[in-house]
């Protein structure tokens, strides 16, 4: 078996995995904090503190600034894409179940990862995306379709 395969592929399922206990645990921090965007903000220290003690753990070497100010401006926008996804995930997984939630977000993440391959967005070498490809994009969608419809239905 390829090496990605035995170990990144359960390491990005076990990755996977977490999330849902993230959007729950930062739902009930919202309600605890009194606003989702408290939450939010909580949250994302606590990921900077935890960061920091690896970086000091593992002795990561402080970044060439000025490199990275050179980069393109895009290359900043993950914050932004996480305090999005950290602030709609406590405000929207306790209201839809999660679930449903999440097989929301896979739907949306399946198809802009398709995107980003086909057109080589954000630094990623261009793929060709096969109709097989388009085909488990669209199972995921079902899937997402599915599990909203089986959500409304044990309401």
């Amino acid at each position: 078996m390829h090496g990605w395969i035995t170990v990144f592929a359960p390491l990005a399922m076990l990755a996977g995995a977490v999330v849902p206990f993230q959007a729950g645990a930062n739902a009930a921090l919202g309600r605890n904090l009194g606003h989702p965007l408290w939450a939010t903000l909580a949250s994302l220290a606590v990921s900077a503190v935890l960061a920091s003690l690896v970086m000091l753990v593992w002795r990561v070497p402080a970044p060439d600034v000025s490199l990275a100010m050179r980069g393109p401006g895009w290359s900043w926008l993950g914050g932004a894409a996480g305090v999005f996804y950290i602030t709609a995930a406590l405000m929207l997984a306790p209201r839809m179940g999660s679930g449903p939630f999440m097989a929301a977000v896979i739907g949306g993440q399946m198809l802009a990862a398709l995107a980003i391959d086909r057109y080589g967005l954000l630094g990623f070498a261009v793929r060709h995306i096969s109709p097989l490809h388009w085909a488990g994009a669209g199972l995921v969608v079902a899937g997402v379709i599915v599990t909203q419809v089986a959500n409304t239905r044990t309401v």
